[in-house]
């Protein structure tokens, strides 16, 4: 054995080690579903109240046909499901910090905390909303439990309080600081809520007079809004599945000549042995994390900050943006320049290898693609959802855009997930792996474990099976137009649905 097959097994070992330890790291985390939930419930609530003139029979059967008469009895269902699962979550969390310390996950401390906010803001909505059902009893003992918790804000219990003022007809008041504390602590249909409730005791009849004309601009805009998400991902599924019935008939009319009989599609020419394959991966991985978590990220663009003069001047969430875009484009370029330099002896390659032309229809196998994905990744999620309950960890960008307001903050997540993550991940995954594979494994069999080692990449454990599965798609992409551009563009296309669902979700807290 040579030094370098042995610094390469060492490396290999090393990393095997390192990405379990991140999955098994992410078991005690939790997943953003359960946020998402939240966010569609509030914006449902926010368009519901959307009243169409009385004389427009089309929209207000409309309305009628997408929220019903139940949505309000739906989001207390919601809300006190999601209570529960959380309330799970903190007992196993305690469970786990009863163990050595040194058994411990580093974050599980952080994790906790963040998941005990989520629960009291869970307490303070479920209360309004049991409110605004005529429980008024319930409301103010969902409130008294959470003041009475020790865990509990200072800013929460104080909130609690005011909501206690305004709703109980014993002690009604409504002391000056109650305004500024519903605009700044809630958000969404819960602040409308609590200031109409506020004003209506006042006898501010100006103010209500101008809520109730701003919460009915702000309830047909965010019909519109859930009428295009929904109508729009309803008309892709519907495709989806449709082109896979089709793909489903042809693999059994045509046999070898149908599109998913890629067993019969000729492997890559491969000049080199596995220790290229496993320097360009293992390498790649290791220099490519630490520049992306140290030297981009703690180092690198904190300092162009400081010397553009921008560190005092951006607010908090857009550094935060520019040094995630930052960090991953410096990490990137270090991964695919291991690559380049790994490959650079065996110059030129064969025209297959990392092929990029911009035709037509690579475009229309990229739109395919994206379709047959949807149903594909929905119906994986559901079994993924009731197999890890919660926990599993997610992609931490998603839950700061689904928070994300700034549009300069917005516009580097886009670039992040949309062009710079796709260009990176499809010629390593794609461009090199999945072809590298070809010389050990069958077509179906190297798409199979480069789909893998593409999701375990992304270090959640809960979003193996998902991006595994958009994985097998991308890879059939590939393979089919032997074009890079058609697997970019899929995972460009699919990454910017992503974000334009959490950005939409999330407008129902503006």
């Amino acid at each position: 054995m040579t030094i370098k097959q042995f610094i390469l097994i060492g490396l290999t070992v090393l990393t095997v080690a390192f990405v379990s330890l991140s999955l098994l790291g992410s078991v005690t985390k939790p997943q953003i579903q359960s946020q998402l939930e939240l966010y569609q419930t509030n914006l449902v609530l926010q368009a519901t109240e959307w009243q169409p003139e009385a004389d427009d029979a089309s929209l207000t059967t409309l309305r009628e046909s997408l929220f019903g008469e139940d949505v309000f009895e739906g989001a207390l269902k919601q809300y006190r499901n999601i209570r529960e699962s959380v309330a799970e979550d903190l007992a196993r969390m305690d469970a786990e910090l009863a163990k050595p310390i040194e058994l411990q996950d580093p974050e599980l401390s952080t994790n906790r905390d963040r998941l005990e906010t989520l629960r009291d803001t869970i307490d303070l909505r479920l209360g309004i909303l049991q409110a605004h059902q005529d429980d008024t009893a319930g409301a103010i003992a969902t409130w008294q439990a959470l003041q009475s918790n020790p865990s509990t804000s200072e800013t929460t219990i104080s909130l609690a309080e005011t909501a206690i003022d305004l709703w109980d007809d014993d002690t009604l008041q409504c002391p000056n600081r109650e305004r500024s504390q519903i605009q700044a602590n809630l958000d969404g249909w819960f602040r409308d809520e609590a200031l109409e409730r506020l004003y209506r005791v006042e006898g501010d009849t100006d103010n209500l007079d101008r809520l109730q004309v701003d919460r009915q601009n702000r309830a047909a805009e965010t019909a519109f809004k859930l009428i295009l998400l929904n109508g729009t991902t309803v008309i892709f599924f519907a495709l989806g599945i449709g082109l896979l019935i089709f793909l489903g008939w042809q693999r059994v009319v045509k046999g070898k000549e149908a599109i998913l009989a890629l067993n019969s599609v000729p492997a890559w020419s491969i000049p080199w042995n596995w220790e290229i394959a496993c320097q360009v991966i293992v390498v790649g991985f290791f220099l490519t994390f630490y520049v992306g978590q140290y030297v981009a990220a703690g180092l690198v663009v904190p300092i162009i900050l400081q010397l553009l003069g921008l560190a005092g001047v951006l607010a908090s969430s857009q550094v935060q943006a520019i040094s995630i875009l930052g960090s991953y484009a410096l990490a990137a370029a270090a991964g695919l320049g291991v690559m380049y330099l790994s490959l650079e002896s065996f110059r030129p390659l064969g025209d297959r290898w990392f092929r990029f032309q911009l035709r037509w229809r690579d475009l229309l196998w990229g739109l395919g693609g994206y379709w047959v994905a949807i149903p594909l990744v929905v119906g994986i999620s559901l079994i993924n959802q009731q197999l890890w309950q919660g926990q599993g960890g997610s992609n931490p960008i998603l839950e700061i855009a689904l928070q994300e307001r700034d549009w300069l903050a917005i516009a580097c997540f886009f670039l992040t997930a949309s062009i710079a993550a796709p260009v990176f991940e499809e010629l390593i995954f794609r461009g090199f792996l999945l072809p590298a594979l070809t010389a050990y494994l069958p077509m179906w069999g190297a798409i199979a474990f480069s789909s893998l080692v593409f999701a375990v990449a992304h270090f959640s454990l809960s979003e193996v099976l998902p991006l595994a599965t958009l994985g097998v798609v991308l890879g059939v992409v590939y393979v089919r137009s032997g074009n890079l551009f058609a697997s970019m563009f899929l995972h460009s296309v699919w990454n910017a649905g992503t974000l334009l669902s959490l950005f939409v979700l999330g407008s129902g807290a503006a």
